[in-house]
């Protein structure tokens, strides 16, 4: 384990930790000495890390205390790094941006040894099926879902008919390189999914649907759970 990954694992148990922990507890969990132990509580002390306590007494992390939030481990560099590779391989070309350009800024942020673990990962996403095209701007159905905003759908069903339905949407469910919008049908009075190549039009209506979405989507999930 890289000392910058180490500092980071500390700090993560003293916050997890209700009562004080000792150096010899913290040196048995990371597997270092004690006086590699030492060594790194002095060095989290001189960055203001807001640590009280003492060798044979137990260090103790103020509750107000806040990480930086890219204060990252390995691990959690390759988990970011992957997640935005896929989200990068979807057919949505503002929010693939949107991923490319999150790479870019964890490694301006991250500590030049974590960089390599951006640049180089070792987990990548592969697919041999091609992504399904869409004819819609996926920032609006974002927008949408998040502003809890109506939408009205040109839809093609599996027979090819063309329907128009009005829908809350939900949230956006990823399968077998398509994507499908979860949503409320108003049209149906059900529970629908949507492929989203098969969405012809889409106009975002000025009015929102009632209700909480998280309440809505545990309907979905209840009514999904019922069924299988």
């Amino acid at each position: 384990m890289r000392r910058t990954e180490r500092l980071f694992h500390i700090i993560q148990i003293l916050r997890s930790s209700r009562s004080p922990v000792t150096g010899r507890a913290l040196a048995d969990e990371l597997e270092i000495s004690l006086r590699t132990l030492y060594r790194d509580m002095a060095e989290l002390m001189a960055q203001r890390v807001p640590i009280t306590g003492e060798a044979g007494t137990g260090y103790v992390l103020d509750d107000g205390y806040d990480m930086p939030p890219l204060m990252l481990t390995a691990d959690e560099l390759e988990a970011a790094a992957l997640g935005a590779a896929w989200v990068a391989t979807q057919s949505d070309p503002s929010l693939a941006r949107s991923a490319r350009d999150l790479v870019a800024k964890l490694s301006a942020a991250v500590p030049k040894e974590l960089r390599p673990i951006i640049l180089d990962a070792s987990l990548k996403p592969i697919s041999i099926k091609p992504t399904a095209s869409e004819q819609f701007d996926g920032a609006a159905l974002r927008r949408a879902i998040r502003d809890r905003s109506k939408l009205q759908l040109t839809y093609e069903d599996q027979k090819e008919n063309l329907t128009t339905r009005l829908i809350w949407p939900l949230l956006i469910a990823y399968l077998n390189n398509a994507r499908f919008i979860i949503a409320w049908c108003e049209t149906r009075e059900d529970y629908r999914h949507f492929r989203t190549d098969r969405i012809h039009a889409m106009e975002v209506q000025p009015d929102k649907y009632p209700g909480r979405r998280a309440t809505l989507i545990k309907a979905w999930e209840e009514m999904m759970a019922s069924r299988h």
